[in-house]
């Protein structure tokens, strides 16, 4: 049986899902990319995952430096969200950052950050798969942002 693409994301897309930008330092340049495919894996160890895609110019820049900051995206920061997808963009112009323990940028006013250490990198299909250990964290306050069915929104009870 054969899915077709534009079905099989259609069918995906009825799954709500929370943004986070994937942050970090190359060549002394922080470089950081949103991404929706985002998930804990294990309490024990402490491990996440992300899948940024094969076509991004800016995972390589990432994986480079081993280490990353994910960045949970509070219902407010649409905007930042949608400037961290674009490509070739000066990402972080005018954007507030801290570095992380890491070194890693922790962006002002997200809802989590998680400062993580790339245990592996499995090439999946038109993805990676990127495990990683949280080597720090921290909670902020407010809202997720999520994304349904192509378009960002927020949480209501």
């Amino acid at each position: 049986m054969s899915i077709e693409i534009g079905e099989f994301r259609a069918v995906l897309g009825h799954f709500a899902s929370g943004v986070v930008i994937v942050t970090s330092v190359d060549d002394g340049e922080p470089v950081g990319m949103t991404c929706q495919s985002f998930f804990s894996l294990s309490l024990d160890p402490p491990l996440i995952a992300v899948a940024p895609g094969r076509s991004s110019t800016s995972w390589p820049r990432l994986a480079r430096s081993g280490k990353f900051c994910v960045n949970v995206m509070e219902a407010r920061q649409e905007a930042l969200a949608r400037t961290f997808s674009q490509s070739g963009a000066d990402k972080f112009a005018g954007v507030g950052w801290s570095p992380a323990a890491n070194g890693t940028p922790r962006l002002h006013g997200a809802l989590t950050w998680l400062d993580c250490q790339i245990r592996n990198v499995h090439d999946e299909g038109d993805h990676f798969l990127v495990t990683a250990e949280v080597v720090g964290l921290e909670s902020g306050e407010g809202q997720p942002l999520l994304f349904y069915r192509g378009g960002f929104g927020g949480f209501t009870a």
